[in-house]
């Protein structure tokens, strides 16, 4: 490996080629792919197992509402006589997800 390679490789992590591929991301499409969600899932495991409480509310709090809105988003969120199964979902996930992370941050203590 000489040195040109090693330049390669970090000139895609020029500030220009991060936020074009930030702006091409599909966030409905990013939070169904395995890959990320298993990644999501070892980086939470290894923060509650170091007692990285705020992280692991972080990264849970922030992967479960974009599968929300994801979900409710794909699913459609019309009023039909005040009775959508979509929205109700999105209410109580968005309850439990707010309950989870107002106990690890404030509730629960190592």
């Amino acid at each position: 490996m000489d040195f040109s390679s090693i330049k390669d490789f970090f000139s895609n992590f020029e500030t220009e080629h991060v936020m074009e591929m930030l702006k091409n991301m599909n966030l409905s499409e990013l939070i169904y792919e395995p890959w990320f969600l298993i990644t999501m899932a070892v980086i939470a495991l290894l923060c509650l197992l170091l007692k990285l409480r705020l992280l692991f509310a972080t990264i849970v709090g922030t992967t479960g509402f974009a599968f929300l809105i994801a979900y409710t988003m794909e699913r459609g969120t019309d009023l039909e006589g005040l009775n959508n199964p979509t929205l109700l979902t999105f209410i109580g996930g968005g309850a439990v997800m707010v309950g989870l992370v107002i106990y690890f941050l404030f509730i629960r203590g190592d």
